[in-house]
């Protein structure tokens, strides 16, 4: 017996509260992180990125009531969801590091990760301002949002409650693995894109057209990965339910995702939540095969589990 299930045998109440408490919180700042990146998206088509000159301030104040207008509102809560997810981010590592005892020994170290994702993202956050913008510290912005808010997902599903059926196989969990880093990448091309503004350099000047080309280009990749998930989840018989939702949602979102990219270049970015919608049905994109790769890891252990167990009642027989 090890120590943790000794450990819950002797205090079986302590282990489930802390981990409901922790899964609880994880998922909480998985959402707000999911809004922190709408309002990042929203910052930059309004052109509010240096709506406050100073940071970690603005305007040398925690609130700018003299200069509150809706530039300035969108940078100065953009910084105020970062920094309540930042001390989410410290709690949770401290919860996890606390409750050590009673949880799976990965956790503790998959927060303080997380914790360290944060605090570099609050750097780049920074950079970006003194910085004036520079493309490639905001394109490294939001690949670190992304990376944190992936992280979050792989805690909370990993502590969520699930019995599988064993039926995922091998290729299931490696094929969502593959699009989710093809969709991360391209997520990357994209913010490259939006940083640099090639789309309206490409159409003004035809400057950077090489860079907006590779991002339609890069999107034919994770599509292909997406769709590949989904017919495998159609095909693979006594899927668990949670996989096939998980599979049909991410269709729907690749399907949306893509009505939304060829509306913002149709328009030229000109419609502004179109544009906010394009970088947040991504990143939910994103989520929906993090997601669906965690549970497809887990029943594919289950699977391997049961097998075992079959072998050793055959040989035991």
């Amino acid at each position: 017996m090890t120590e943790s299930a000794l450990h819950q045998q002797t205090n079986p109440a302590e282990p489930p509260q802390a981990k409901q408490q922790i899964r609880r919180l994880v998922w909480k700042i998985v959402i707000a992180t999911l809004i922190l990146m709408a309002i990042g998206s929203a910052t930059r088509v309004m052109n509010a990125g240096l709506a406050c000159p100073d940071w970690p301030l603005c305007y040398g104040e925690l609130v700018p009531t003299k200069q509150m207008n809706l530039q300035v509102f969108l940078e100065w809560f953009h910084r105020l969801d970062a920094a309540l997810i930042g001390i989410s981010a410290i709690a949770l590592a401290g919860l996890s590091w606390w409750h050590r005892q009673s949880l799976p020994g990965w956790l503790p170290w998959a927060s303080t990760f997380a914790l360290g994702l944060i605090v570099f993202q609050g750097v780049l956050g920074g950079l970006t301002v003194t910085e004036l913008l520079r493309f490639d510290i905001v394109t490294a912005h939001l690949g670190t949002a992304l990376l944190f808010f992936t992280t979050l997902l792989v805690i909370g599903t990993a502590l969520t409650p699930y019995q599988g059926t064993g039926t995922a196989g091998k290729t299931l969990p490696i094929v969502s693995l593959s699009a989710a880093v093809l969709v991360y990448l391209q997520s990357l091309l994209g913010a490259l894109v939006a940083s640099r503004w090639a789309l309206h350099q490409c159409l003004a000047g035809r400057e950077l057209c090489a860079v907006m080309y590779s991002h339609i280009a890069g999107v034919a990749p994770p599509t292909l990965a997406t769709l590949a998930v989904v017919l495998l989840s159609w095909r693979t018989p006594a899927l668990h339910p949670a996989l096939r939702q998980l599979a049909n949602l991410a269709g729907a979102l690749l399907v949306l995702q893509i009505l939304l990219g060829v509306a913002t270049f149709r328009l030229h970015l000109q419609v502004e939540p179109l544009t906010v919608a394009h970088q947040a049905v991504g990143a939910a994109l994103l989520g929906a095969l993090v997601t669906f790769t965690v549970l497809a890891l887990r029943d594919q252990a289950q699977g391997n589990d049961i097998k075992l167990f079959s072998k050793k009642e055959l040989v035991q027989t």
